[in-house]
C-alpha cells in the first residue's frame, strides 16, 4: 500500500505535563523533522520515548484522515496533524486498522518492521491543541503506539506499508518483569 508520510514529529522533551489549562511547556529544540533514524525496540533517536522502558509504545503514528475527519465532528479547523504529538502522521491509509499488528514501513530507506499492541487513546491536551471537544472526538482514532523490530530511517514523503498481519496470542503478552529484569526477552523471538 503506498502512503505517504506527511509530518515527523521528533520531541527531545514532554510538552504536554501537568494540567492543560496552564499550556505546553516551551520546546527545548526543534522537532520536527524531515529524516529520522529508528533503533529497534529502542523508538526514534533523540525522542523523548527512545530507549524508554516503554519500548512497546516507543514510536507511535496518527493518520492525517482522522485529523480531518475531527475538523468535520467539531466543525472547525483546518489542524495541524503534528500538534497530536504522534512521531509520524501519515496518509492515505487507516492507521489504526494495525492496532495489533505486525507491519512493514519502507520510506525510501529500506524496511522497517514494526509491531503494534495498543491504540493511542487520546487524552485532555487534544481539547487545548485542536479545539474543546477533541479528547472525546479523537477516541477510537487517535493512532496506534508501536515498537520498531529493527533498525532503520523514515523520512517525510512517499512511503509503503506492507506485511500487515494480526499479531499472534503469544505476542500480545506483556513480558514478565523476571525476564526485564534478567536482560532476557519475554517476548518469542527477540
Amino acid at each position: 500500500m503506498q502512503v505517504q508520510i506527511k509530518a515527523l514529529v521528533v520531541a527531545p522533551s514532554h510538552r504536554m505535563s501537568g494540567r492543560p489549562r496552564d499550556g505546553m511547556a516551551p520546546a527545548t529544540g526543534p522537532e520536527d523533522a524531515t529524516t529520522a533514524r529508528v533503533r529497534a525496540h529502542r523508538g526514534i533517536v533523540g525522542d523523548r520515548y527512545f530507549g524508554t522502558r516503554s519500548a512497546r509504545a516507543a514510536v507511535t503514528m496518527i493518520a492525517t484522515e482522522s485529523i480531518e475527519q475531527l475538523e468535520r465532528d467539531l466543525g472547525a479547523g483546518p489542524f495541524d496533524p503534528a500538534l497530536s504529538r504522534r512521531n509520524l502522521v501519515v496518509e492515505g491509509f487507516d492507521v489504526d486498522a494495525l492496532v495489533r499488528c505486525s507491519f512493514t514501513l519502507d520510506a525510501g530507506h529500506g524496511p522497517i518492521r514494526f509491531r503494534s499492541f495498543t491504540p493511542a487513546s487520546p487524552c485532555a491536551w487534544m481539547n487545548e491543541v485542536f479545539a474543546p471537544g477533541a479528547h472525546q472526538a479523537l477516541r477510537g482514532h487517535a493512532g496506534i503506539r508501536c515498537e520498531p523490530l529493527d533498525d532503520g530511517q523514515i523520512s517525510v514523503g512517499p512511503a509503503t506499508i506492507t506485511d500487515v498481519a494480526p499479531l499472534a496470542p503469544h505476542e500480545l503478552k506483556r513480558p514478565t518483569r523476571a525476564a526485564a529484569t534478567n536482560g532476557q526477552s519475554a517476548i518469542p523471538g527477540l
